[in-house]
């Protein structure tokens, strides 16, 4: 039962890499202080996934570490954030985050592109999707919020980090900080540079100060950092701050087209800069 325990919140830390389920139970009272129904949400979804994982008879390394549970949490949350909470959204949950297990599996049976959350995207954009021209009414309408003309430096770094998981506290991005510092402090300074460096954008004059106020331009470089910055050498450097402002671009153009962006931009500029870095080191090799 401890060891369940452990492994879910294994699962929740590893949204932002973090194999600790320390760091996953802080991360889970960060985002209770924005919405319990949201906590609630994110186990229901690391539950099912990580079941799911061990029903299929996965790798049993990997469902310890929480590899098979951090999508689930993440699609678990989005059906709170996007939908009504009622027995259709619930099946919804149960059977997306099955399948962000089943596609998880997929991606760990390559070894060109790492999977990162691209599990999680595909089955929420299917979800919406499908909801959209089958069931429409399961959906919540985006409330309009009212323009912003002045930026709010700490509120915009510290939802830089809590949008990781779609929350709107400002503590609760720091609750984040806190579960990825106990177990790495490299991982926290990449982390404040992913967050830290989307506040630039505000000098653009064409850049919404709501969206950025809200941390909508900051989260996807938050996870870049983290991915990418596994060193202090000047080349370990350079990897996330490239795709931390690839991703920003990424998200600046979704949000144009008025996708629903999620991680995308994230897993798209990593996907990038670890191809280019790639390829490049083999060409110097060769």
């Amino acid at each position: 039962m401890c060891e369940n325990v452990l492994i879910l919140g294994r699962g929740i830390g590893q949204v932002m890499f973090q194999n600790n389920a320390l760091s996953g139970l802080l991360m889970l009272i960060g985002i209770a202080c924005n919405s319990w129904q949201l906590a609630i949400l994110a186990i229901a979804g690391t539950i099912v996934s990580t079941l799911t994982a061990s029903l299929l008879k996965y790798n049993k390394r990997d469902i310890r570490d929480g590899l098979y549970g951090f999508n689930g949490t993440l699609v678990g949350i989005a059906i709170g954030v996007f939908m009504e909470i009622n027995i259709l959204s619930i099946l919804l949950l149960i059977a997306g985050s099955a399948l962000s297990t089943w596609i998880a599996w997929c991606f760990r049976r390559q070894r060109l592109l790492p999977g990162f959350t691209a599990p999680f995207i595909l089955v929420v954009w299917f979800l919406l999707i499908g909801c959209y021209y089958l069931y429409p009414a399961v959906l919540l309408h985006s409330a309009v919020e009212n323009p912003e003309s002045s930026a709010d430096f700490f509120r915009a770094f510290s939802l830089n980090l809590g949008q990781v998981m779609f929350q709107g506290n400002i503590f609760t991005g720091w609750f984040f900080l806190a579960g990825i510092l106990i177990t790495s402090r490299l991982n926290v300074i990449y982390a404040v540079i992913g967050a830290a460096l989307p506040l630039c954008m505000v000098l653009c004059p064409y850049v919404d100060v709501t969206a950025w106020n809200a941390g909508l331009l900051g989260y996807n470089g938050v996870l870049c950092a983290i991915a990418l910055g596994n060193s202090y050498t000047w080349q370990g450097i350079m990897k996330p701050i490239i795709s931390v402002f690839l991703s920003i671009v990424l998200q600046l153009v979704g949000m144009q087209m008025g996708i629903v962006t999620l991680t995308a931009p994230f897993v798209l500029s990593v996907w990038v800069v670890s191809l280019l870095w790639r390829e490049k080191k083999e060409i110097i090799t060769s």
